[in-house]
């Protein structure tokens, strides 16, 4: 909020600091033209009178556009007072409806609520009814009926209880329509009806408590049997309303089937008689063509005839016996009805999908008529076009004509008033007005001219758009065209063909007479075949019934399915209607969170049930797949048989022919075809037909019938029925042109019938198979909507984590080179540090190696010793120096290495942010996933429990919902059941789901937290994502509207109800848009302002920057410092303004100033003649200045008003301020209160876990004691066995014993009495101790009874504890529940409450922008139309006007042509009398030669009569003509003139049409904008209002800030009222505000200056900074290069100048030193050189003696190494040879040549000499990269060489001019081998024998090429005996080694 008023205040600044500009340089324009308009004045004051008469037309012509534009102005603001008129009438009306129906509402309510109560108490005794019922009815049978009756009334209670809910579904807001009235009304009658159902099941309870009293048993049975009979009735009235709609959709059909196959009849027979006709017509042509040629054809074509006639005559004879026997099979058919029906009645379903198809046939048919009258139309078009082309042309013939004469008379116009004008300027001044007026004529003329240039264009492009449509009219018509020329050559084709076929005909004819004879000997055959063929029909008839039963199978389970889906949608309805209930109860809970969040999670389960009911929906459809595809095997069996069928008609043909030819073979197939009789009839109406096409494909109408007849031969072939006559049709189909056409007309009526039922059937199937389609489709729709959403939302997910990735690994792959940089350093590092110990090591080494023989070598040593020690204190700086070097790079890469890390982590948090905020919005994604699945689930569930309504509802279905568990507890009253473990999981998963809502709250907490701090990171991502949660939300509240559509149970009268409601709301809704538009117009200019402001705040994003960071800074502090700094930008802007002002000042002054000098000079040249000109001009100026004072005040005003809102803008940023802290601290507490219900909420977790770990426990121990429960009943059992098995062996006993004594009886009567007493007491004893035996068996079954019952009710006892403890388990988790729903309201609300505030922060946006727009588009609308309308009047004016003048050109040019004919009439009339009268005085003449005077004066007479006569008729009939013409004339005027009215009525109409469907598109929009932000202000009011109650916690720190606030508002007011006071004595006190306003642009232009110095002095140091960073970094890598360069370098000085380095350093170091030695050196080299003498002496001895000796191992060496050698390198080696054997180098060079002619081998071979090998000193050695691979020939020889060399003599003191210095070794990597040779190659420090080497130079090239490659040295020895001098020994030697 801060950020956006720190916007709005620099907007407005900004805005303000334009207007000035604005102003200014306005007002600066002004001055300029006053300027020039008086210096033109001043310059052609010569002329003034001319000047002035000029100017007075042009201020005329200014007052004349003043005049209209305030005509214009004044109009508008009538129209625009009557539209507010409107609006306010339009509003008080809407105003006392809202309150009409508010009122209404209120007293629905009322109503309601009665009702309510009164349901709530018949509730109430419902429930005492049923428990008195089921105390007073105590018997077995009794107890479930009365259990069920009661769980059923309860859940209809219930039911009952849940719906009311809905009540107050609409009344959230103020808004109340007449639908909610409607809507409660219709409330009240469901609740009256559910009252009234509710006194009559308590009456039905009475009635029952009183009979269960009473009746006792009897009870029940009554019950049961009151529910079946309501059960029966309820059926039997759907029964009667289902048969009664079923017989209304076939009485419907069947209508539509007889009107359309008469209409088809009527037309075929139509286009029959035509194609008759036609027929006759050729027929005639033919006659008449062949008459003329042959009357010998015709005799013939006469037999062929009379034959072809008694053929027929046969053929009828025969077609007369089969209609005989047709009839029999018709009775036959009769009795085959009857089982056809039971068949029929399977067969239902089949015919709705035929009737379908038969729709579809129809709409197949009515497209070709459609494309029949388009092609009328099209023509009738072109007609029309080419019409309009000609009348076109004819027009702009005319427009040219009329152009040019105009301007052939603006031309000669034109030149008449120039010269008019030379004349008038020659002779006076004083006929201005008439040149005026020819100006004015001018403007007319060019004004005309414009208009006829704009007509004509309009015009042309009229014309254009004709030409195209003319175009495409022509190539449609070329097309048209082609198609019947196609067709005529078809038609063409066919007539050929048929006059071929004539032909033919009449041969087969003569053919058919000779074949007559061998047909009947072939009929005997054909019987045989006919035979097979009737096999074969059996066996195709046979399959037909198999697939006729698998039809039947397949109809059955598409029935099943029906059923299926229709139980579904009633299951679907239901599920609906509750989830209807739970949404309205979730409206009414909308104020209160806590119920909210129970419907939510109720939503959530029955998503689940919608999800499983989708399932089933598939499993559905792809059952239904599956039968749609045994359809299809069955379509292809059938095509089989079709073929098999056209092979058996292929035989048939043959047959056929056989049977015409005979009577008796055609009856015995007639007979045996008995049962294809009813296929024979149905066939000869289709061969009609068929006979018909065949005459009618001349045309494409006949082509288009057979292709519907194709379309309906296939639609039956899904029938069985259909497949019968399919077949039956293929072979009937070759006795086409035997059959007559007499016959197939009387059968005409039974094809129309059978067509009928056909069709019916088709359109039955066709209907049922729509429904399920139409199902499928939506169904397929909602998927594809939902997994496009899906992909949508993953693509945008993978595109926002490709980009962060790329980012990534862009980031990584920097990491990555600067890791290889510092590596690659590091590197480095670690060798210079390891070449600094071997320096040092060296340095730190004995120097002293050599043998101290004789004090020289020690002199020696002690100097060089010195020279070590400067060249080691130089090396040490230089080391020093490397070091400090090393630590400037280490640091330098530390620091990179720490911006590196800044950047990584930087990145890393950002990455974190991005994940952050994608998860966040991810998981929102996914909870809305989740909601909608949950919705769809309940509808599963909903269907699911629909399907359970009978059974009475189980507890815990619903997790976590207190209404629902009250509501069961209602329900199922005092029964209590105990939690099952499917219970548990239920809950268990649902504390689980709260888990992950929790954790996701306290995400989207911690998230928003962060978002606060930092919205700027990720604005875009976080709006996609917005967008992608708007998405989901309108894909849940789709979902809610798509539940609440299925309220009504899918009825029809529902949906008209909500039709007629839409429609009411669509009147409602123009109505307000109407008015809405009305209020757009008056609000445009203010939008216009808007939009300025809106441009002008786009600019100030500086001043916004800024702003920022003092609403950060007072955030942190809470001081009130920002509004210091809102004074400073207020007073910023001010200074502007005044600057500005001062500008306008001055120019004002410069413009007074012009005045004065213009009047100065005008009243000093206008002193000679013009004085009134002047006074005239100084008025005009006077009138001018008033004018700019006026302006000035009002300016001023606006400068007050400006800095009044710039107030006002400061307290409201202060407000927002203050509120901005309280909503930061707020958010602070919410956080907390977050984590303290984390900590509860982790708490709570860890209690149920050891709660479920008890459960767990008990469920265990549970389970042991069941089991032992299991075995104290199988022990029991076995017991009980026993026992019986005990019981039933002493009755056994009993019996066995009371048998022998009865037989003991008897004889007992014949013995004596003491044996019967002994006998008897025997007895008696073993009696007893069955007895004894017997008790003891009971004692021991007694005991363990007892035992087994004390172990029964131990057990009881352990259950009755468990339940107890389940019972506390389930209390607990009931106050668990509570207690989390308790949490997850409070998140809930904390979570909505900052989304509310996010979304509407984003709704004013997007309101404000929505606004924008709308205001844009309707401005350019208006606009539009405007241009439009004017045009349109314009266009119709002149060409009214041009209509007219032609028109009234023609009358002229009739009337002239009427008179000339006249005039021709009677000079041709007054010709024939003086012709006659001529003739006549001949006759007279010769009558008087003659002598016939008399007579001739009687016919002369009588001949001036008769043209006398003649001469008035002519004339009568002259003007009666005239007159004619004339009324003809007038009629065609009146006709063209009504014609163009009427065009002009249309045009204006479509116009209207248009303008008012425009208006209405515009107030809709209006109206919805309007009402989103009542209900947005509505919404955000709310919110306020709850944040402000939430704040009032927090005022305590607020009210200081208030305080001072309010203290600055009343200094601002006092400043306020100060400034009402200048306001006032503004014009006063000008001068002394001027005064101020120079010294306020002082001190502003002060401030700016040093402002503008402060951000020039901070871009210079920000710039400097840069640049310095820039220059840094430059050098950094300069020098990391330079120092890469310089370590590479010193590696390879480093490696090469290890050896002599010593040497170099103390030849370069002591060269003064060994100046002043250079004495003692000449001393000694004086004793050294007597020294020398004798060694050479010694040496001359040695080389005497050795001269002859060859060496073995050096021959063998050399030897070796020429083959060793490449053969291009061999003669380097052979000069090496000649050069050791002391050959000179010519010599050799000869003796190489001769080799190259003939060869080296022959002296080569016997040249070995044989020489002990010598030990070789071992010198130290480092062990190098190419030491072991370069140890080849030449190298062992320069070691021999060494070897060889070394004197044994003491090595001379070097002369200063034998010194060289050794140049500095080459910067080269090869760094290895140099080191290794001048490590062995030191003079200085190797021991005294291997001191000087002779090729020491050559090594450091050793490790590039092969030693024996380079050129050979002039060092090598020579070994002859010369005398060598001391220089020449040690010096030479020296030398050679510094060279190279």
């Amino acid at each position: 909020m801060s950020s956006w008023l720190g916007g709005l205040g620099s907007g407005l600044g900004q805005s303000l600091g334009q207007v000035g500009g604005s102003l200014s340089s306005f007002t600066g324009q002004i001055s300029n033209f006053t300027k020039d308009m008086l210096l033109e004045g001043v310059e052609e004051v010569g002329d003034a009178a001319t000047e002035l008469q000029v100017s007075n037309s042009r201020l005329a012509e200014v007052e004349g556009a003043f005049a209209t534009q305030k005509s214009e102005y004044d109009r508008l603001k009538k129209l625009h007072a009557e539209l507010e008129e409107k609006l306010e009438a339009s509003e008080i009306q809407i105003k006392g409806q809202s309150a009409e129906y508010r009122t209404l509402l209120q007293q629905k309510d009322v109503e309601i609520s009665h009702l309510k109560a009164r349901q709530s108490g018949l509730q109430e005794e419902v429930q005492k009814l049923q428990h008195s019922a089921q105390s007073a009815s105590v018997g077995t049978a009794l107890l479930p009926i009365t259990t069920t009756s009661s769980t059923t009334t309860s859940s209809s209670a219930s039911s009952f209880m849940s719906r009311p809910s809905g009540s107050h579904q609409g009344f959230h807001g103020d808004e109340m329509d007449l639908s909610d009235v409607i809507w409660s009304q219709q409330e009240i009658n469901r609740l009256s009806t559910e009252v009234m159902r509710l006194e009559a099941e308590v009456a039905h309870w009475r009635r029952m408590s009183q009979a269960s009293t009473a009746a006792g048993a009897g009870n029940g049975d009554q019950g049961e049997i009151l529910k079946l009979q309501r059960t029966i009735k309820e059926l039997r009235e759907e029964m009667s309303r289902e048969v009664d709609e079923h017989q209304h959709e076939l009485t419907a059909l069947q209508d539509a089937q007889r009107q359309k196959m008469a209409d088809i009849t009527r037309r075929h027979r139509d286009e029959l008689a035509e194609y008759e006709e036609r027929i006759e017509e050729l027929e005639e042509q033919i006659q008449s063509a062949t008459s003329t040629s042959d009357a010998s054809k015709l005799l013939e074509l006469q037999k062929t005839i009379s034959s072809l006639q008694e053929a027929a005559d046969e053929r009828e004879k025969q077609l007369a016996e089969l209609s005989a026997r047709l009839e029999e099979a018709q009775r036959k058919q009769a009795s085959l009805q009857l089982e056809k029906d039971d068949a029929q009645e399977e067969n239902a379903g089949l015919l709705q999908n035929y009737t379908r198809l038969q729709a579809s046939v129809v709409e197949l048919q009515t497209r070709v008529q459609e494309q029949e009258g388009k092609a009328l139309q099209k023509a009738q078009l072109d007609h029309e076009i080419q019409e309009l082309k000609n009348n076109l042309a004819a027009s702009e013939k005319e427009i040219e004509r009329l152009n040019r004469l105009a301007e052939l008379n603006l031309h000669e116009r034109l030149k008449v008033a120039e010269e008019q004008r030379v004349s008038n300027n020659e002779s006076e001044s004083g006929d201005s007005e008439s040149l005026e007026d020819l100006k004015a004529e001018l403007e007319r003329r060019e004004k005309a001219l414009r208009n006829t240039e704009e007509e004509r264009d309009t015009l042309m492009s009229e014309l254009e758009e004709l030409d195209q449509q003319n175009q495409e009219a022509t190539q449609h018509m070329i097309s048209v065209k082609e198609q019947l020329t196609g067709q005529l050559k078809e038609a063409e084709a066919e007539l050929t063909r048929l006059t071929a076929e004539l032909n033919t005909t009449k041969d087969k004819n003569g053919t058919l007479k000779q074949e007559l004879e061998t047909q009947k000997e072939k009929i005997s055959q054909s019987a045989f075949t006919l035979n097979d063929l009737h096999m074969g029909k059996q066996q195709l008839e046979a399959t037909v019934k198999e697939m006729k039963d698998k039809l039947g199978h397949a109809q059955e389970q598409n029935r099943e399915a029906r059923r299926e889906i229709t139980e579904l949608k009633k299951a679907l309805h239901e599920q609906e209607e509750q989830l209807c209930v739970a949404k309205a109860e979730l409206d009414q809970a909308g104020d209160r969170g806590t119920e909210a969040q129970g419907t939510k999670e109720e939503l959530a389960g029955k998503e689940k049930e919608l999800s499983d009911l989708r399932a089933e929906l598939d499993k559905m459809r792809i059952s239904q797949e599956n039968v749609m595809s045994e359809d299809y095997e069955l379509k292809m069996e059938n095509r089989r048989l079709k073929a098999e069928s056209e092979q058996a008609l292929v035989k048939g043909e043959e047959l056929t022919k056989q049977m015409k030819e005979s009577q008796a073979a055609m009856n015995r197939t007639v007979r045996e075809k008995d049962t294809r009789i009813e296929a024979l009839k149905l066939e000869k109406t289709q061969l009609e037909g068929e006979l018909r096409q065949a005459e009618n494909t001349l045309t494409e109408q006949a082509k288009q019938y057979q292709q519907t007849i194709e379309e309906l031969t296939r639609a039956r072939s899904m029938d069985a029925s259909a497949l019968q006559m399919e077949h039956e049709r293929a072979i009937k189909l070759n006795q086409e042109k035997d059959m007559e056409i007499g016959q197939l007309k009387r059968d005409i009526e039974q094809l129309g019938s059978d067509h009928r039922d056909t069709n019916e059937m088709l359109s039955i199937t066709v209907a049922g198979q729509k429904q399920l389609t139409d199902l499928l489709q939506e169904k397929d729709v909602f998927m594809e909507t939902l997994k496009q959403n899906a992909s949508d939302l993953q693509m945008e997910m993978e595109n926002s984590i490709t980009v962060v990735t790329k980012e990534a690994d862009a980031l990584k792959q920097a990491l990555e080179e600067k890791d290889k940089q510092l590596g690659g350093m590091k590197e480095e590092n670690s060798h210079l540090k390891e070449e600094i110990d071997r320096l040092r090591d060296q340095q730190s080494r004995p120097q002293s190696l050599a043998e101290p023989k004789t004090l020289d070598i020690i002199t020696e040593l002690e100097t060089e010793i010195t020279q070590l020690r400067t060249s080691k204190n130089g090396l040490e700086e230089e080391v020093q120096s490397l070091r400090r070097t090393m630590e400037e790079q280490q640091a330098s890469l530390l620091l990179l290495q720490q911006s590196l890390q800044a950047q990584q982590s930087e990145l890393e948090q950002a990455h974190a942010r991005n994940q952050q905020t994608t998860l966040n919005y991810d998981r929102l994604i996914h909870a809305r996933d989740e909601e909608i699945s949950h919705l769809q689930q309940t509808v599963d569930r909903f269907s699911e429990s629909q399907g359970r309504a009978d059974s009475p509802p189980v507890q815990g279905e619903v997790i976590l919902q207190e209404e629902k568990t009250q509501t069961l507890s209602q329900e199922n009253g005092n029964e209590k059941h105990d939690l099952s473990k499917v219970e548990i999981e239920k809950l268990v998963r649902g504390i689980k789901e709260k888990e992950t809502e929790i954790s996701q709250l306290n995400e989207k907490n911690l998230s928003l937290t962060k978002q606060l701090d930092q919205l700027v990171v990720s604005r875009d991502e976080v709006g996609k994502l917005s967008q992608m949660i708007l998405q989901k939300d309108l894909e849940i509240q789709a979902l809610h509207a798509r539940v609440s559509m299925g309220v009504g149970g899918g009825h029809s009268q529902d949906v008209m109800f909500l039709q007629q409601q839409l429609q009411a709301y669509a009147v409602e809704r123009e109505q307000v848009l109407a008015v809405l538009n009305e209020k757009t117009r008056e609000n445009s200019q203010l939008r216009s302002d808007y939009h300025r402001l809106m441009d002008i705040m786009a600019g100030k994003e500086a001043a916004l920057l800024k702003l920022q960071q003092e609403n950060q800074r007072l955030s942190n502090m809470s001081d009130p410092s920002g509004s210091q700094e809102m004074f400073k930008e207020t007073i910023q802007n001010l200074s502007r303004i005044i600057r500005e002002k001062d500008i306008e000042i001055d120019a004002l002054t410069q413009k007074c100033q012009t005045l004065v000098t213009v009047l100065q000079t005008s009243g000093g040249e206008s002193g000679a003649g013009s004085g009134g000109v002047s006074s005239n001009q100084f008025e005009e100026l006077l009138q001018e200045r008033d004018t700019l004072k006026q302006q000035v005040k009002k300016i001023e005003e606006w400068k007050q008003q400006v800095i009044t809102t710039v107030k006002n803008m400061q307290h409201e940023s202060a407000q927002l301020q203050e509120e901005l802290i309280k909503l930061q601290g707020q958010v602070s507490a919410d956080s907390d209160c977050s984590s303290k219900l984390t900590v509860d909420y982790t708490r709570l977790i860890q209690s149920y876990e050891q709660k479920e770990r008890r459960l767990g426990s008990l469920s265990q121990e549970l389970a042991q004691v069941q089991q032992t429960i299991t075995q104290l009943s199988t022990t029991k059992d076995v017991l009980l066995g026993k026992l019986d098995s005990v019981a039933q062996t002493p009755e056994v006993v009993a019996v066995q014993s009371s048998a022998p004594s009865l037989t003991a009886v008897t004889p007992s009567h014949q013995m004596s009495p003491t044996e019967n007493i002994e006998q008897l007491q025997e007895e008696l004893v073993q009696l007893r101790a069955q007895l004894a035996e017997r008790e003891n068996m009971i004692r021991t079954i007694q005991e363990n009874n007892h035992r087994l019952s004390n172990s029964a009710s131990a057990s009881e006892s352990e259950q009755r504890s468990q339940a107890e403890e389940t019972r506390q388990v389930r209390e607990r988790l009931d106050a668990l529940q509570r207690s989390v729903r308790e949490k997850d309201l409070l998140i809930k609300t904390k979570g909505d409450q900052l989304n509310q505030v996010s979304e509407s922060l984003r709704n004013r946006e997007n309101d404000n922008e929505v606004l924008k727009q709308a205001v844009t588009n309707l401005k350019e609308r208006a606009l539009i139309l405007e241009m439009d309308g004017r045009k349109l009047k314009e266009e119709n004016e002149l060409i009214a006007t041009r209509s007219r003048e032609k028109e009234s050109e023609f009358r002229a040019l009739q009337e002239t042509n009427m008179q000339v004919s006249l005039l021709l009439r009677e000079k041709e009339f007054e010709l024939s009398a003086v012709s006659e009268k001529a003739a006549t005085v001949e006759k007279m003449l010769k009558d008087k030669d003659q002598g016939k005077t008399g007579e001739l004066n009687q016919l002369l007479n009588e001949m001036k009569s008769m043209q006398e006569k003649a001469v008035a008729f002519q004339q009568e009939r002259d003007r009666v003509m005239m007159a004619l013409k004339q009324k003809q004339m007038e009629t065609t005027a009146v006709q063209t003139e009504l014609q163009h009215m009427r065009d002009k009525e249309q045009r204006l109409n479509l116009e209207l049409e248009r303008l008012r469907n425009h208006l209405l598109e515009i107030e809709d929009s209006y109206t919805r904008e309007a009402l989103s932000a009542e209900d947005r202000e509505t919404e955000l009011r709310r919110r306020v209002a709850l944040l402000e109650e939430k704040l009032a916690t927090s005022s305590s720190a607020v009210e200081n800030a208030s305080q001072q606030a309010s203290m600055q508002v009343e200094s601002l007011q006092e400043q306020l009222s100060g400034a009402v006071k200048q306001r006032d004595d503004a014009l006063a006190h000008l001068r002394t505000s001027q005064d101020q306003v120079n010294q306020y642009a002082v001190s502003l232009s002060n401030l700016q200056m040093v402002l503008e110095q402060f951000q020039q002095e901070e871009k210079a140091m920000y710039s400097a900074e840069l640049e310095r960073h820039k220059k840094e970094k430059d050098e950094w890598r300069k020098k990391a290069l330079r120092l890469e360069d310089q370590a590479s370098a010193l590696q390879i000085n480093l490696d090469e100048a290890n050896a002599a380095l010593d040497s170099a350093s103390r030849l370069t170091d002591q060269l003064d030193l060994k100046e002043e030695q250079i004495e003692e050196l000449k001393k000694q080299v004086d004793v050294r050189q007597e020294m020398l003498e004798e060694a050479q002496r010694k040496l001359m001895n040695l080389l005497n003696s050795t001269e002859g000796k060859i060496d073995k191992v050096l021959m063998r060496n050399l030897f070796l190494g020429y083959f060793h050698t490449p053969k291009t390198k061999r003669a380097d080696v052979l000069r090496l040879m000649g050069s050791v054997l002391g050959l000179s180098r010519e010599d050799v060079d000869k003796m190489l040549e001769d080799d190259g002619r003939h060869g080296v081998t022959g002296w080569m071979s016997g040249w070995l000499g044989g020489r002990g090998a010598q030990s070789v000193p071992n010198t130290p050695q480092r062990p190098t990269s190419g030491q072991g691979f370069n140890s080849s020939f030449s190298e062992m020889f320069v070691k021999f060489l060494e070897i060889e060399s070394t004197p044994s003599l003491p090595a001379a003191k070097l002369s200063v001019h034998d010194i060289k210095t050794l140049s500095a070794p080459p910067a080269r990597r090869s760094t290895a081998a140099v080191s290794k040779r001048a490590g062995d190659s030191n003079p200085f420090l190797a021991p005294r024998s291997a001191a000087v080497p002779l090729l020491a130079g050559s090594s450091s090239g050793s490790s590039g090429g092969h030693l024996l490659m380079k050129p050979i040295s002039d060092a090598l020895p020579t070994f002859t005996p010369v005398p060598v001098s001391a220089e020449a020994s040690a010096g030479a030697v020296l030398k050679d080694l510094l060279k190279q």
